[in-house]
């Protein structure tokens, strides 16, 4: 079983910046079996959504509503992946939640972990 405890959130006026952060804990075996990590948000009204996604070898993919805005990075050693967000719109207002398991940097698994979200707010 791992956990995913997520943070960053919070209040940001247009044009800001926000760090989010997701931490990953659990049993050696658990975490040694993580492939990728990644980043989804859901608005109120709408589905899930994909925001960014890396692979233990550091391959990316990103929505292409956030690229150039968004790079997601990850630190194996801490087993932490961040998310660095500029120039924020207010449409990047959401709920952000934190993913990882075995799933590819493209798509998750069925059976990967997921964190509790964490609010961004962005103010026009």
């Amino acid at each position: 079983q791992v956990q995913l405890v997520e943070s960053g959130g919070g209040l940001v006026q247009a044009g800001g910046s926000l760090r989010l952060s997701c931490a990953a804990s659990g049993s050696s075996l658990s975490i040694f079996r993580l492939n990728a990590m990644g980043w989804y948000r859901q608005a109120p009204g709408k589905q899930r959504e994909l925001v960014a996604r890396i692979n233990s070898g550091g391959s990316t993919n990103y929505a292409d509503s956030v690229k150039g805005r968004f790079t997601i990075s990850r630190d194996s050693a801490k087993n932490t992946v961040y998310l660095q967000m500029n120039s924020l719109k207010p449409e990047d207002t959401a709920v952000y939640y934190c993913n990882a398991g075995s799933g590819s940097y493209f798509t998750p698994a069925p059976d990967d972990y997921w964190g509790q979200g964490t609010q961004v707010t962005v103010s026009s």
